[in-house]
C-alpha cells in the first residue's frame, strides 16, 4: 500500500481508506448501503489491514451511530494500528442542540463518538456540513481545545464551500489555532466540480482530499452501460434520489472510455476509475466501500499500478465539462488561461 501525507500535516494515510457506512445499516439510505454486523465488519477490517489500509471513516449520523459502534467493536485490541476518522455536524435528532457545530454541540458530539467507538481519541474529526449559524472563531477555537486535550488529533471538513473553508483557515492562522488539513469531497470521473475552486484551495492551503463515492454513487461499477440499464437488485433503485446528479450523455461517454481502458489493461472499470483519482492533485486518500469480501478485494486492486499518460488523457477528455461561472472564460480563452498555471 502506498502512503501519503494528509495535506500539509505530518499524518501519513493510506492511498485507499475504508468507509464504514455499510456497518449496521438502518433507514432508507444506509440499509441500502449495507448491513454488516460486528463479525463481518471485523473480517472486512482484517482484509483491509492485511492490505495496508489503516484508515477507517465513519460518522455519527450513519445509521444513528450504529456505524461508529460496530467499527468500535471491530477494532478493539488493535491499538495504534488503525486510524479513526469520523464526522459530525449533521442533525442527529430533533432538539436545538442536535445539529450544527456550536461549542456545546461539538464537545458533546465528540464525547458521544468516543464512547461509541470505545476509544480515547479521534485521529481525524471532520465537520460533516457547513453551519452558517456558528461564528467561525467559536468553531475553530473549540477544535483547537479538543486537539490540545488529546481527544482529536487532526481536524477537517466535508462538503464545505470554498469561501467558508478559507475563512476558517484565516481565523485559525490569525489566532494561532490548529488549521484544517483535510476535506472529504465528492469527486469522480462523472463529478469533477471539485476541481474548479476546492482543488486550487487545497493546493494553496495544504488541505488533502479524502474522496467519497469515487465510483459516482455506484454508476461506475461496470454493471451500467449504453445497453445495460441499472440492473434489478441494484441499490441505485433505492438511493439514486440521494445521489449527485449526472447527465446520461456524460455518464455513457465516461463508461465508454473506461471500458476501452479496461480492454487495454485487463483491469476492471472500478479499479480504473479509482486509479485515475489517485493521480489527481491534492488527493490524499480515496475512500472505498464494500458490502462483502469480494467487492473489497476487487477495490483493493486499484493500487500498485498506474494508468499511462495516454490513458489518463483519454479519461480526462471523456469526463471533461466546462466549469460554472466565473471559471468558464479561464478555460475558453487563452489570455485568461495564462493567468492560471496548471495545478501540479
Amino acid at each position: 500500500m502506498e502512503y501519503r501525507q494528509l495535506g500539509s500535516s505530518g499524518l501519513r494515510v493510506p492511498a485507499l481508506s475504508f468507509g464504514t457506512g455499510t456497518f449496521g445499516g438502518t433507514g432508507p439510505l444506509f440499509s441500502a448501503w449495507g448491513q454488516s454486523d460486528a463479525a463481518e465488519a471485523r473480517r472486512l477490517i482484517d482484509i483491509c489491514l492485511d492490505a495496508g489500509v489503516t484508515l477507517f471513516d465513519t460518522a455519527d449520523v450513519y445509521s444513528d451511530g450504529n456505524s461508529e459502534r460496530i467499527l468500535g467493536e471491530a477494532i478493539q485490541g488493535r491499538g495504534d494500528t488503525v486510524l479513526i476518522s469520523t464526522k459530525t455536524g449533521l442533525p442527529t435528532g430533533d432538539g436545538p442542540q442536535d445539529w450544527g457545530v456550536s461549542r456545546a454541540r461539538l464537545i458533546r458530539a465528540v464525547e458521544a463518538s468516543l464512547r461509541r467507538l470505545g476509544t480515547d481519541r479521534i485521529d481525524l474529526l471532520q465537520l460533516h456540513a457547513f453551519d452558517a449559524f456558528t461564528p467561525v472563531e467559536e468553531l475553530m477555537g473549540t477544535l483547537d481545545q479538543l486537539i490540545a486535550a488529546g481527544k482529536v488529533r487532526y481536524a477537517g471538513v466535508s462538503n464545505y464551500p470554498g469561501w467558508q473553508l478559507m475563512k476558517a483557515q484565516a481565523a485559525a492562522q490569525h489566532n494561532g489555532w490548529q488549521r484544517f488539513v483535510a476535506h472529504q469531497v465528492y469527486y469522480s470521473l462523472i463529478g469533477r466540480a471539485y476541481e474548479a475552486d476546492l482543488m486550487p484551495l487545497g493546493v494553496d492551503q495544504g488541505i488533502g482530499a479524502l474522496v467519497w463515492s469515487p465510483l459516482g454513487w455506484g454508476r461506475l461499477t461496470g454493471r451500467i452501460g449504453r445497453d445495460r440499464p441499472i440492473p434489478e437488485g441494484s441499490r441505485l433503485h433505492d438511493t439514486e434520489q440521494f445521489a449527485p446528479p449526472v447527465e446520461n450523455a456524460l455518464l455513457y461517454r465516461v463508461i465508454d472510455a473506461l471500458e476501452a481502458v479496461a480492454q487495454e489493461t485487463s483491469k476492471s472499470v472500478p479499479q480504473i476509475a479509482i486509479n485515475w483519482l489517485l493521480q489527481r492533485p491534492t488527493v490524499s486518500s480515496v475512500i472505498i466501500g464494500a458490502r462483502n469480501e469480494e467487492q473489497l478485494r476487487q477495490n483493493l486492486e486499484a493500487v500498485g499500478w498506474s494508468l499511462t499518460p495516454a490513458q489518463v488523457a483519454a479519461l480526462d477528455a471523456a469526463s471533461d465539462v466546462l466549469p460554472p461561472y466565473p471559471h468558464t472564460p479561464y478555460r475558453q480563452q487563452e489570455g485568461f488561461a495564462r493567468l492560471n498555471p496548471p495545478l501540479v
